[in-house]
């Protein structure tokens, strides 16, 4: 297996002028919200501030006023940027319902027009996200059999043959003895970690992680100890600390440590260096929680995620967790591991016991995602090429930006794409300008990063084509240039040299004759057994599709 990621990741310095003047700029924005405050509360400016009611003044306060201040006099200002509606399916391009703000964000009036731009902001990886295709047609069938809902729980009367079916395809997928589904991906984590761990057991999490995790690991009431983002030294130090000293005050030893992590970090573009965990856990009897949320579907020659990236057994890792919100095009998340693992969530999981359960057109939406990236389902090879279309997406988008001179962060092949903003002026000003120019992002600034690390992030997926990631790129160089978001100060990446509009064009077109036909004799292209997705129940309709695809796969190794 690989065992660094460090030559493959980007994270040049903010240059130390740009810090300064972003610490300035929040210095200026604090003391103009104090000023508007002074003159909201003493009547010479419209308070549309929520305040507690007169007749509780002598209760204990529901909010303290200071606690909304940062959303009170930059967030609300700036809020178009976020939120937005949209009226489409979030494929490769989006429209968004126009909406303008009269009060400076208090609150919206909607026109009735709306705004087509590229879609940069869904985690639509694999490009699921659709209104065709063998996933939809699922989907509709799946609809006109079970309805939209279940209205239960699976421990009551809302287990469906198609959840063991997804269960049992994840499991597969992953590499994994069994899995559990649940119908929501924060949940997954949250939920489900105080049932695998509790009080006198030890959680090493890496500061970056989601706040899903963070949560999670608040609830088990276990030690929490936080390492620096992908330090492996520091994640051992501080293992051998936990093995050394025990619980506090005790000073037993620890029921159980567990380090838990995110294959590719949503913030950062950042990629997990799972070897060297897989190595530090066996050294110290550890167990591994790994986040698969933003890689699985997005990383690996099998879309199998950073295990497969890596080249690692799955067995090693004894939490997969992952989500079919990004890839899948669909809703929920999942847990994949030993038997036993399994079987203690399906009877100590709050989000499995009380969440009601995935409705059915989701869960048949990501069996037949699944099954696509297997080969078993769609036209034959879409699945590899739609892998094979998102990696060159990414490192042809990611090569792009490095050459326009702005700072990238993240790893080569993650596609989850972050710019620097830095300066809190421009966060709105980049989201605006890009979105008046037909490009669709989403801009982050504190506290959901570090104060003076704002960013705009970029989500590929293989529904993009090169002409819109070239059109994307002219967008962004005018903008960043127009913002003089143009802060590198280092050269490209050695590894952007060959990445270039042929490269790609190249590689697309060599999967494309992979899985192209040869052709029948007369030199046309092989026919093949239409693949019906409606009007059936499920589990006849998978059994006609697999009928269908192992046909089509004979015609074609016959024509070849």
């Amino acid at each position: 297996p690989k065992m660094s990621v460090e030559h493959e990741e980007q994270f040049e310095p903010t240059p130390y002028v740009v810090a300064i003047i972003t610490y300035i700029g929040y210095v200026m924005l604090a003391v103009f919200g104090h000023m508007r405050d002074f003159l909201r509360n003493h009547g010479f400016e419209k308070n549309l501030i929520a305040t507690e009611p007169a007749r509780t003044k002598d209760f204990v306060p529901l909010y303290q006023n200071f606690e909304s201040f940062y959303t009170r006099n930059l967030y609300r200002r700036i809020r178009d940027c976020w939120n937005r509606p949209i009226r489409t399916c979030p494929g490769a391009e989006f429209e968004l319902i126009d909406r303008k703000s009269p009060d400076h964000g208090w609150s919206f009036e909607y026109p009735g027009t709306h705004t087509r731009a590229i879609n940069f902001g869904s985690y639509n990886y694999l490009g699921f996200a659709e209104t065709d295709g063998p996933c939809a047609d699922a989907a509709a069938a799946a609809t006109e059999t079970f309805g939209c809902g279940v209205g239960s729980p699976r421990a009551e009367a809302g287990n469906l043959d198609l959840h063991t079916r997804l269960e049992a395809t994840v499991a597969e997928f992953v590499g994994a003895e069994d899995a559990i589904i649940f119908p929501m991906g924060f949940a997954t984590n949250a939920l489900n970690m105080p049932a695998l761990i509790g009080k006198g057991c030890c959680v090493l999490s890496d500061e970056l992680n989601h706040s899903s995790l963070v949560l999670g690991a608040r609830l088990t009431g276990a030690k929490i100890k936080v390492f620096r983002h992908n330090d492996i030294a520091d994640v051992e130090a501080k293992l051998r600390d936990a093995i050394v000293y025990g619980q506090d005050r005790t000073r037993r030893p620890f029921k159980k440590i567990l380090i838990v992590v995110e294959g590719v970090y949503s913030m950062e573009g950042s990629v997990t260096r799972l070897p060297e965990l897989i190595a530090l856990k066996k050294k110290y009897k550890a167990y591994l929680y790994l986040d698969e949320a933003h890689s699985i579907g997005a990383m690996g020659p099998h879309g199998r995620g950073v295990v497969d990236y890596f080249g690692c057994d799955p067995r090693d890792v004894d939490v997969l967790m992952g989500t079919f919100t990004k890839s899948f095009g669909g809703a929920g998340g999942y847990i994949a591991g030993s038997q036993h693992l399994v079987a203690l969530l399906r009877q100590r999981s709050h989000s499995g016991l009380y969440g009601a359960s995935l409705p059915a057109p989701v869960a048949a939406q990501v069996v037949t995602a699944f099954q696509m990236l297997m080969g078993r389902a769609g036209p034959p090879g879409e699945g590899a090429r739609r892998l094979k279309q998102l990696e060159v997406n990414t490192q042809y988008f990611r090569a792009s930006l490095h050459r326009l001179g702005v700072i990238v962060y993240g790893h080569r092949t993650s596609p989850v794409v972050p710019v620097m903003i830095f300066m809190p002026g421009k966060i709105a000003a980049f989201g605006r300008e890009t979105l008046k120019r037909g490009l669709g992002t989403v801009v982050v600034g504190y506290p959901a990063t570090p104060i003076i690390e704002s960013r705009a992030r970029f989500c590929l997926s293989a529904a993009h084509s090169l002409d819109i990631i070239d059109r994307s790129v002219q967008i962004i160089d005018e903008v960043t240039s127009l913002l003089l978001m143009k802060y590198s100060r280092r050269p490209p990446p050695a590894w952007t040299a060959g990445i270039t509009r042929e490269w790609a064009e190249a590689q697309l077109k060599l999967v494309d004759q992979q899985r192209r036909p040869h052709g029948a004799a007369n030199g046309g292209p092989v026919p093949r057994r239409p693949v019906e997705c409606r009007g059936d129940p499920p589990d006849k309709v998978a059994d006609e599709n697999d009928a269908a695809v192992k046909d089509n796969l004979a015609a074609v190794a016959a024509a070849s």
